[in-house]
């Protein structure tokens, strides 16, 4: 296998980031919801996808 420096940086961010947060997911998600609401950036929120019902000929 081929090492790749970004490859390989980016998981090492992804480790670190983890552990700051004793690798609990709820802890990690919850931490990103509050950073997200405290942020000035446009939120985007698409709402659901319609389905278009696809008719087959038969």
């Amino acid at each position: 296998m081929i090492n790749d420096p970004i490859v390989e940086e980016v998981r090492r961010y992804r480790r670190e980031h983890a552990a700051r947060y004793g690798n609990d997911l709820s802890r990690i998600v919850e931490a990103l919801r509050k950073k997200e609401s405290e942020s000035s950036h446009v939120k985007l929120n698409p709402g659901p996808k319609l389905l278009l019902k696809i008719i087959t000929a038969s």
